[in-house]
């Protein structure tokens, strides 16, 4: 899964690596989009978690321009999807992780995965540790395990951990057209099975893959399927799933981190900060 992570880059990094085109645009007006203009930037969140607002790289024409070629931009989107055709945004919080085996299929996700895709800039991404047994129960559905030590994940060679993720607009009906908050522009994030094979850089003690931190991981695009990925003339569905295979393995590592970034109100550039051995108990 992939509940929180680390986003600190500036939309100018991200623009040099993802040759971004337009930056970041105001909220959607009518029909889910108006010409972007530069507005207030995110401020370097270490600590993001549902329902806040994240950068996201998409490739979509611009409203109104003479030239229809997608262009491609940085938007700002709410982690939480919420569907077109939902009644109320009160899922929102729930909808943050989409699966690739099932992404296709799935009425909350798959208008959005033929049409909408985009990528979600990231450091890296937190996930806990716990005991064998109830990662295993987990794993069965059969409990949701407690969350212990944290380990942040992250390129070993510093680039940045380009999510696979999905968008959607939402009208919210009981407001007026012209009312700032009528349009909702929201986001999911793509996992996949964990890596079982070695980490590029495991910690001195713990876990040795991503797998035995825990069965899931978000999607992550290596440069040479961006282009493809984000490519709003690409909707065949089975075409698409191809671009979900996981990347090659070895490219990641991981190291314990301090338990503060359990609490979403802590949030600074310490969080980030690798500690010499785990602060709790775990199965390693």
């Amino acid at each position: 899964m992939c509940g929180r992570y680390a986003a600190s880059r500036s939309p100018e990094d991200l623009a040099g690596v993802f040759d971004i085109e337009v930056g970041v645009p105001p909220a959607p007006a009518e029909g889910g989009d108006r010409t972007p203009e530069p507005e207030e930037t995110l401020a370097p969140d270490y600590n993001v978690a549902p329902t806040k607002e994240v950068y996201a790289v998409l490739d979509r024409p611009l409203k109104d321009a003479a030239d229809l070629r997608p262009v491609r931009q940085l938007r700002r989107l709410k982690w939480g999807l919420v569907p077109s055709w939902a009644k109320t945004p009160e899922g929102a919080a729930r909808m943050i992780n989409a699966r690739a085996e099932t992404v296709h299929e799935k009425p909350a996700y798959r208008r959005a995965f033929a049409a909408r895709r985009c990528i979600l800039p990231a450091d890296g991404y937190y996930e806990w540790v716990t005991g064998e047994q109830e990662r295993d129960l987990e794993v069965e559905g059969k409990k949701k395990r407690a969350r212990k030590q944290p380990y942040f994940v992250t390129p070993a060679d510093g680039s940045v951990f380009a999510m696979a993720g999905l968008y959607e607009f939402w009208r919210d009906r009981t407001l007026p057209d012209d009312h700032p908050g009528a349009w909702w522009a929201t986001c999911s994030v793509i996992t996949t099975e964990a890596e079982q094979g070695p980490l590029a850089v495991a910690p001195a003690e713990g876990p040795g893959s991503l797998a035995d931190i825990h069965p899931r991981m978000p999607l992550m695009l290596t440069p040479d399927r961006w282009d493809a990925w984000l490519d709003p003339a690409r909707t065949d569905p089975e075409e698409l799933r191809e671009l979900l295979a996981p990347p090659p393995g070895g490219l990641m590592r991981a190291y314990p981190v301090s338990t503060a970034v359990s609490n979403v109100r802590n949030n600074g550039p310490e969080l980030l900060k690798e500690l010499e051995g785990p602060e709790e108990g775990t199965l390693f």
